[in-house]
């Protein structure tokens, strides 16, 4: 029987079993009588870099000790076994990495990577804390900054262009934890149920691509998505 391709899409909610806050979770929305959404802009970083990086260590150092749950482990498992594999994510917290992904697009970017605001130096970096804030690029002595998507930024062009491909291509699209709210990555089911794929959603509520999807399998993706799988492996001779 030949295997389907399969392509996955995971929002925030995939994280929340792990303990990740959400963007806005701190002090009840504020971070030092800071909105967050305030300082994730590039005008922020330009006015005030070490108030912004301040932030984001705050933010690695709580997100250094969450762990992969069983949907990231599930995920992982799918990229191992099937060969028609891609993993698209909105979050930024590496969790799918460290759960053992390998084909991952990461459409907010990676907060554990760094890159310079001058040049084009980037480097993967986990210390936390990290130290000295704002750190410095060793290529040209600008500031580096979180290698990840601000507000008022555009996604990568070819992230979105694979991403798009990918799911217009998919026979199957896993989309989980998801507010299916935040745009682009929002239209990313639609290309695949234009192709006639099927769209299968995982969520603790309904939400506005519920009435679109081939089924929408209610209850938290760290039980639902493993049974699914479980299923999938079963139907076709993978387990």
């Amino acid at each position: 029987m030949t295997l389907p391709r399969l392509v996955a899409l995971t929002g925030a909610g995939v994280s929340a079993a792990s303990g990740v806050p959400t963007f806005r979770s701190a002090e009840g929305g504020l971070w030092r009588r800071h909105r967050p959404e305030e300082l994730a802009t590039p005008s922020a970083f330009a006015r005030d870099p070490a108030l912004v990086w301040e932030f984001y260590d705050w933010r690695r150092q709580l997100i250094a000790g969450c762990r992969p749950n069983p949907a990231h482990l599930t995920l992982a498992e799918m990229d191992a076994l099937l060969p028609h594999f891609t993993l698209i994510t909105q979050n930024v917290d590496g969790l799918h990495h460290q759960a053992g992904s390998r084909r991952v697009l990461c459409l907010h970017g990676d907060i554990w990577w760094l890159k310079c605001s001058r040049c084009h130096y980037r480097e993967e970096n986990h210390t936390v804390p990290l130290r000295p804030l704002p750190p410095l690029c060793p290529c040209c002595e600008a500031y580096l900054r979180p290698d990840v998507v601000w507000f008022g930024e555009a996604l990568s062009p070819s992230v979105l262009s694979r991403a798009t491909e990918a799911c217009a291509e998919a026979d199957i699209l896993l989309v989980i934890g998801t507010s299916a709210l935040v745009y682009p990555a929002a239209q990313l089911p639609f290309y695949t149920l234009q192709h006639r794929g099927r769209v299968y959603e995982f969520n603790t509520e309904p939400t506005p691509l519920s009435g679109h999807v081939t089924e929408s399998i209610l209850g938290p993706c760290e039980e639902t998505l493993p049974a699914w799988w479980c299923d999938f492996q079963n139907e076709y001779g993978l387990a």
